[in-house]
């Protein structure tokens, strides 16, 4: 078996850099986390008028994290079976990155959406108090005129 020219020995990663290039991309359960990846915060995007649906995928998403370590255990027993190499390290490194950030900055899209929409309706909610407060003050104003106009006519 031929030797990959890029293949990078495990004490020659000295920083996050080189770690990321060790990996092989292309092995394709990598594809599929990346698809995966893709869609999710493409379907996080599509979603952005849909809270209840958003809510269920934060959630799953926050489920996934809190169970990567468990993921990370098992991918590490079983990786001869989708693996071309073995990238499941006990400290998680590689879950992390491939698995986790994403996923994380999938959560916090969700989060800054929910903000920006409540700003977003804070904003709309305020606007209608001060034209509901405005058109109460006209109301009251017509009335007193009309109050004083029928005062004058007596």
């Amino acid at each position: 078996m031929a030797i990959d020219p890029n293949f990078i020995e495990v004490n020659e990663i000295t920083d996050y850099w080189t770690f990321l290039r060790s990996i092989d991309w292309m092995d394709p359960w990598l594809i599929g986390l990346i698809v995966l990846h893709v869609l999710t915060t493409t379907t996080t995007l599509l979603t952005r008028n849909n809270t209840n649906f958003q809510i269920f995928l934060f959630l799953i998403l926050l489920s996934a994290v809190y169970f990567s370590e468990s993921i990370n255990e098992y991918a590490a027993m079983n990786w001869h079976s989708f693996s071309k190499q073995q990238y499941f390290d006990s400290n998680g490194l590689f879950i992390s990155t491939v698995f986790s950030i994403p996923i994380l900055l999938n959560c916090m899209l969700l989060i800054g959406a929910w903000l920006y929409n409540s700003t977003q309706m804070m904003a709309k909610l305020k606007i209608a108090q001060l034209k509901d407060k405005a058109r109460k003050e006209r109301l009251q104003q017509q009335q007193s005129q009309e109050d004083q106009d029928h005062m004058k006519q007596q």
